[in-house]
C-alpha cells in the first residue's frame, strides 16, 4: 500500500507544542514532500519549523486563529501559494474548560470551546475536500483528534464533551459521504483517547484501568490509524468498554457504576489545566 505521508504536504493544526509537535516530527520522518504549522502562537510554531527544516523538508509556520472562519480560509490561500494543496490534513486544535455548565462564560468557554475544537475541523476540511476530491493520483488522509469525552457524559466538561460529539458525529458522516460518493482515495480517521499528560488536563485522574497517556503512546495510535486509514481509533481499550457498557445498562445503573467503581464522574475533580 502506497505510503499516504510520502512526498504529500501535510496540514496540522495546533501544531506548535503537544501532540501537533508529534505529528509534524512524524511526518518530517515519514519524508513528506512539506509540512505547514497552524498555531496561533507564531513564535512557537516558527521555532518548530526552523528545527524541523535541518531535515531537508520544507517546514513552514503560520499563524492563523483557527476561532475564526475567515482567518482559516486566508490561511489556506497561503499554504496553497507557498506549497500547494494539502494531500493530509491533521485537525489536533483544541482547548478545554473544566468547570460546571453554569460557570462557563458565554464567549470565552462556550462559543469559542466550539469554535476550536468542532467548527474549525469543518471550515478547514470544507477549504481542502475539493482539492482532495479531485486528485485521484494519491491516497489522501484527514485526521480528526476527538476524545473519549465525546463518547460518554462526565461532569465539569459539558462543553468540551459537546464539541467532540459534534466531532466524532460530523466525521464519521463525512467519512461516509465519502464513501458513498465513490472517493476512495481519501480515508478520514477519527481518533478519541482518555486523557492525555500534554498540560491541558493537568489535575484529571484517569478513571479505573485508564492510564494517563503519553503523548508519544496517544500520538503513534493515532498516527497509525491514519495512516491504515481505520475509521476509528480509540485508547486505552476500557474507552470502547465504557461505551458497550452505557450501551446496555439503565442509566441508573451506568451512573451508580461510573461514579463510584470506575470513577469517570470523578476524574475532573481535580482538573487545573495548563498555567
Amino acid at each position: 500500500m502506497e505510503n499516504p505521508i510520502t512526498d504529500a504536504l501535510v496540514l496540522i493544526t495546533g501544531a506548535a507544542r503537544g501532540m501537533g509537535e508529534l505529528y509534524a516530527r512524524r511526518a518530517v520522518a515519514a519524508n513528506a514532500r512539506a509540512v505547514a504549522l497552524w498555531d496561533i502562537d507564531e513564535d512557537a510554531a516558527t521555532a518548530l519549523a526552523t528545527d524541523l527544516s535541518r531535515s531537508g523538508v520544507d517546514v513552514r509556520a503560520y499563524r492563523v486563529d483557527v476561532s475564526q472562519r475567515e482567518d482559516i480560509a486566508a490561511g489556506i490561500q497561503r499554504v496553497r501559494a507557498d506549497l500547494g494543496s494539502p494531500d493530509v490534513v491533521i485537525n489536533n486544535a483544541g482547548i478545554v474548560r473544566g468547570t460546571p455548565f453554569w460557570e462557563h462564560d458565554p464567549q470565552r468557554d462556550i462559543e469559542l470551546t466550539m469554535r476550536i475544537n468542532s467548527l474549525a475541523a469543518m471550515w478547514l476540511t470544507r477549504e481542502v475536500l475539493p482539492d482532495m476530491i479531485a486528485d485521484t493520483s494519491r491516497p489522501k488522509r484527514i485526521l480528526n483528534i476527538a476524545s473519549a469525552a465525546g463518547t460518554l457524559a462526565n461532569p465539569h466538561m459539558s462543553v468540551y464533551a459537546a464539541s467532540k460529539w459534534a466531532m466524532i458525529g460530523w466525521s464519521e458522516s463525512v467519512r461516509l459521504e465519502l464513501k458513498a460518493h465513490g472517493h476512495r482515495h481519501i480515508a478520514v480517521t477519527t481518533f478519541c483517547p482518555s486523557y492525555v499528560s500534554t498540560g491541558m488536563f493537568e489535575g484529571a485522574r484517569g478513571p479505573l484501568l485508564t492510564p494517563i497517556l503519553t503523548p508519544r503512546s496517544a500520538t503513534a495510535a493515532a498516527w497509525d490509524g491514519m495512516l491504515r486509514g481505520t475509521p476509528m481509533v480509540l485508547r486505552p481499550w476500557t474507552v470502547k468498554l465504557s461505551m458497550a457498557l452505557r450501551g446496555v445498562l439503565p442509566t441508573a445503573t451506568w451512573d451508580f457504576l461510573a461514579r463510584n467503581v470506575f470513577k469517570v464522574y470523578s476524574s475532573m475533580d481535580r482538573f487545573t489545566g495548563r498555567r
